[in-house]
């Protein structure tokens, strides 16, 4: 799953709400006027600083989806919203602030983590949300904040209704599944080399391709305790799909590699996990970014 531009937050602010006031209209227009406070004086009383933000809590960002945030509208989850906080930690750097880059890393590394512990099925998450953080910020590092907080929230201004908290209502077997799956896909893309050809960092790929073979092998293990005639498919597929991967580790140059990955890779693809997720219960629609990636 890509990570797209963080918030970035000055906690402990609070926000400044103000009501608008109503002049001498027309009876429509005063009528409009009036629902339009209500709307704001509503939006006024929900008003949270970023730092108060606790997990599961559901809200709405005041402006921009990134920069600077003081606070946000916080909502019942059963209201359309545009964000979800799924995940947080603290950061423990000592007492020197990271610089923005250092934050972000972290926050790269760790929310992915933090949100599949909340939300582990990321094919039924609602189209168009993508993992964003709240972090500190240098000047609020100075003030003793280290939170980081991790959200869901849609882009280009949709919503969606309802938490996103899926993990206590899943069953052993759905969650064995999922956390195997997960880190298969998170080795392959946490592991991804800058580079954009083997022949220019075939060392990094094999690298790679070893975090695949390694994530596989415990994932076909997770699978071999799961009941199911699709579960079966999909393991025997993915015992495959390991081996070349440890071909592609161990290959001894580009050309090897190559020959390796293209079995290795097209037998990772996830539409082969549907009918097995079907079986198991599970959402069946593979994101639609995970579906360019194999459909190109």
């Amino acid at each position: 799953m890509a990570i797209r531009a963080p918030y970035r937050s000055l906690r402990g602010i609070p926000a400044v709400a103000a009501l608008l006031a109503i002049g001498a209209v027309g009876c429509s227009d005063v009528s409009d006027a009036v629902d339009s406070a209500k709307d704001g004086a509503k939006k006024a009383a929900r008003q949270r600083s970023v730092f108060s933000l606790d997990l599961g809590d559901c809200y709405n960002p005041n402006g921009k989806a990134e920069g600077t945030a003081y606070a946000v509208e916080i909502v019942p989850c059963d209201e359309a919203h545009e964000g979800q906080v799924v995940g947080e930690f603290a950061v423990d750097e000592g007492e020197k602030y990271p610089g923005d880059d250092g934050i972000s890393a972290i926050a790269d590394e760790r929310c992915p983590v933090e949100a599949q512990k909340y939300a582990p099925d990321t094919w039924a998450l609602p189209q168009g949300v993508s993992l964003f953080y709240y972090t500190p910020t240098k000047e609020s590092w100075a003030t003793g904040d280290r939170a980081v907080s991790c959200t869901y929230t849609a882009e280009k201004g949709a919503t969606f209704k309802g938490s996103l908290d899926t993990a206590k209502s899943l069953k052993p077997e759905q969650l064995t599944y999922l956390k195997g799956s997960n880190a298969v896909y998170e080795a392959l893309w946490a592991n991804q080399p800058e580079k954009d050809t083997v022949e220019d960092d075939l060392a990094g790929y094999k690298a790679q391709a070893k975090a695949v073979a390694a994530a596989l092998d415990a994932h076909v293990e997770g699978l071999g305790g799961i009941k199911g005639t699709e579960v079966g498919k999909l393991r025997a597929t993915l015992t495959k799909a390991a081996g070349n991967w440890k071909k592609a580790a161990n290959a001894a140059d580009a050309d090897a590699f190559y020959t390796a990955y293209d079995p290795a890779f097209t037998d990772t693809d996830p539409n082969k996990s549907v009918a097995a997720r079907k079986e198991l219960g599970l959402a069946t629609t593979v994101p639609a970014d995970e579906a360019e990636v194999w459909a190109g």
